[in-house]
């Protein structure tokens, strides 16, 4: 027969084969049957050398090895494949956009992206995939297997490209840079949806406060701010997220494993960067600065919070008394106040706070500890506030002042008192009832 004769065709996709048994084979590719089974692991194939090939995973053995850069493989075609990833080789074009790639397999998967065509579907869920390996990675989804495992954290995921984007976490690495502004990223999504920002079209805008947003999710997520919705919970503390960016970094709280510690104080972190941010207590450095008033400090969302005090902008606020806030947390502190809630209680006289802070506090009564002492009379104090409050004894200034008559006083309280002569309003009564 000569040896351009495939007189053997699929019925399904006209695929021709010179023999019959590779056109049986090659039709299981169509139908579920997979009759070769490893007797290790339990893994199923449609044909017997793809099961031989497999073996060797648990074998360990990989014969093949890059004479280049030492890498090794199962198969001959895996490193004859590999070699052009050092020659630059990429025999195989795409006849539509020309892109080029090393692997014949690639080729036929990005095809799918010109014809739409995603021929691997779930039979659970019905979601269908380009290509056979998201379709496995999307599987574990439902049976919620996680076989790639950060050896720092012991975080596990369903595919191992969002293990190595993980690990960047602890690396610190940040490959992905803004060709505009030169900020870096973790993740090319997030230089994706960062680049926006230097677009000028933002068709997504809130009714509430007016900001407008490039992107549908950023949006989204902004909306929850006015809502008070937080649908993302930590299933260890039980904590509430507006976003699952906010849940994720905070899970990292929660692990035992620490391997970034200060070669200062000793103090342990999960994440590169929170020790990068908390060696700059040690240091004083403030790298960012308010162009307004030239404050400086140590993170940027402490800038970004601080930015509030000169706009005025309290973006956050009560729907029972209309009290705003800079922060959403010290909005649903506030709240307790209406609700009567104290969650802080004293598991030694039993004694409940609105605030941790405060319980916090009040426990220096029970222990007698009062660690903030004046450095001029050695007088101690139970709290920090105290102490600041005792130090203008010794240096009689007077930092709070009326605008209306410009008389100083020592403490805010004083001022607050003073200022009923201008307004014929005592002070404590209106704080409770000007907004009834």
């Amino acid at each position: 027969m000569p040896a351009t004769v495939k007189p053997f065709v699929c019925n399904i996709c006209e695929k021709t084969f010179k023999r019959k048994y590779n056109l049986k084979s090659h039709a299981r590719v169509h139908t579920t049957e997979r009759p070769f089974v490893c007797d290790i692991c339990g893994k199923d194939f449609p044909r017997r050398s793809s099961l031989v090939r497999h073996q060797d995973v648990h074998t360990g053995e990989k014969p093949f090895v890059c004479d280049n850069c030492g890498k090794a493989f199962l198969q001959r075609c895996n490193l004859i494949s590999h070699q052009d990833v050092h020659t630059g080789k990429k025999p195989f074009s795409c006849e539509i956009c020309g892109k080029a790639f090393s692997l014949k397999s690639s080729l036929s998967s990005h095809q799918h992206i010109h014809t739409g065509e995603k021929p691997f579907v779930c039979d659970i869920c019905k979601a269908s995939f380009r290509q056979k390996s998201s379709l496995r990675a999307h599987l574990r989804i439902h049976t919620n297997d996680k076989p790639f495992v950060c050896d720092i954290c012991g975080k596990a995921f369903n595919r191992k490209s969002s293990l190595n984007t993980h690990y960047r976490l602890h690396t610190g690495q940040k490959k992905f840079v803004c060709d505009i502004c030169g900020k870096f990223f973790y993740w090319k999504s997030g230089l994706t949806s960062h680049q926006f920002i230097h677009s000028v079209d933002k068709p997504f805008v809130c009714d509430v406060c007016g900001a407008g947003f490039s992107q549908p999710g950023t949006f989204r997520d902004h909306l929850r701010i006015h809502t008070n919705e937080r649908p993302f919970v930590c299933d260890i503390c039980g904590k509430f997220f507006n976003c699952k960016s906010g849940l994720t970094r905070h899970q990292f709280i929660h692990s035992v494993d620490k391997p970034f510690v200060c070669d200062v104080c000793g103090a342990g972190f999960s994440r590169q960067g929170s020790l990068r941010d908390h060696l700059r207590i040690h240091t004083n450095e403030r790298p960012f600065v308010c162009d307004i008033c030239g404050k400086a400090f140590i993170q940027k969302k402490h800038l970004t919070r601080h930015h509030y005090l000169h706009t005025d902008d309290r973006p956050f606020s009560c729907d029972i008394c209309g009290k705003a806030f800079i922060q959403q947390k010290h909005l649903t502190k506030h709240q307790n106040v209406h609700t009567g809630e104290k969650p802080f209680g004293c598991d030694i006289c039993g004694k409940a706070f609105i605030q941790k802070k405060h319980l916090t506090k009040h426990h220096n009564i029970h222990t007698d500890d009062k660690p903030f002492v004046c450095d001029i009379c050695g007088k101690a104090f139970n709290q920090k506030g105290s102490l600041s409050t005792h130090k203008r004894l010794h240096i009689t200034e007077k930092t709070f002042v009326c605008d209306i008559c410009g008389k100083a006083f020592p403490w805010k309280s004083k001022l607050t008192r003073h200022q009923s002569v201008h307004s014929g309003v005592e002070p404590f009564v209106e704080k409770v009832f000007a907004k009834t």
